[in-house]
């Protein structure tokens, strides 16, 4: 049975479970539960703790593990990233007060407050900069008013939080996180149950970017048409009872769908209609 590692709560739990869903997995009814074996997939889920899923998963005691890729770095765990989810996504940069600093070159002899304390040691480290690192957690931004750092280091979404804190970021990101399929250094690949998994979720993104296009156009346009939608191998060409008409199915990008549709339009294509994809195989 594959063991898995969910997250049990905040941002990257409730994508998660919904993804898990989409992919054919049984998901707990309640929030309070901590484990839940789906039989018919021979799939055992484990609800942990967001900062923990990386030790956990290289400890061999679970396979794989979704967690963010900011808590796999900052863990220092044997464990790698496998798959992208694409959601949870954020940024990890430094603020302080205006005129602290620019880079990371101004960092040197100052202290950072963060709650990802390998996140940043490492970072400096990398850029060769000798800064004293403290760790908080929770809300970081009160550490520079209080007097506890000079700089902080943190996720960004918005910055809103910061400048009302009075606070700028500054410099290139730390790091750019999302959610990510994690499993042991040097497990194997190409585990049979880990691969099956893996395409599920794969299906699931896939669904999630694309959408089914159908649509009439003359034969004589078809060309044009098949420009602007190939499909991802090729689109399906049937022909219809009206002579000189064929129709034309293909999966096109869902963030350009309305553009294309108006293309088609404009080439004389019609009955235009595009439809969710919920699951697929590549």
């Amino acid at each position: 049975m594959l063991r898995i590692a969910v997250p049990n709560k905040g941002s990257l739990s409730g994508p998660a479970a919904d993804m898990l869903h989409e992919a054919g997995y049984q998901q707990r009814r309640e929030s309070k539960e901590l484990r839940t074996v789906d039989p018919v997939n021979d799939v055992e889920f484990f609800y942990l703790r967001p900062r923990d899923i990386a030790i956990y998963v290289s400890s061999g005691q679970l396979d794989i593990g979704i967690t963010g890729r900011d808590l796999l770095i900052d863990s220092g765990a044997d464990a790698e990233e496998i798959l992208p989810l694409g959601f949870a996504r954020s940024t990890f940069r430094f603020a302080s007060k205006p005129g602290t600093a620019s880079g990371v070159e101004d960092l040197k002899g100052k202290t950072v407050a963060t709650s990802y304390e390998g996140i940043v040691a490492a970072h400096l480290a990398d850029n060769g900069i000798d800064a004293a690192v403290v760790h908080l957690d929770g809300a970081v931004e009160t550490a520079i008013e209080l007097g506890v750092a000079e700089v902080i280091a943190d996720v960004v979404e918005t910055g809103t939080s910061l400048r009302n804190a009075g606070l700028e970021v500054f410099g290139e990101p730390i790091m750019k996180s999302e959610a990510v399929v994690i499993r042991r250094t040097g497990a194997d690949a190409e585990e049979p149950k880990v691969q099956q998994f893996l395409r599920r979720l794969q299906g699931v993104l896939v669904a999630r970017t694309y959408v089914m296009m159908d649509y009439d156009c003359r034969v004589e346009q078809l060309e044009k048409a098949v420009a602007l939608t190939p499909g991802l191998e090729s689109p399906t060409v049937s022909p219809l009872h009206n002579e000189g008409w064929v129709a034309v199915r293909a999966m096109v990008p869902a963030k350009e769908a309305q553009r294309i549709m108006d293309d088609l339009y404009d080439i004389g294509a019609r009955a235009i209609l595009t439809t969710a994809i919920h699951a697929c195989r590549l």
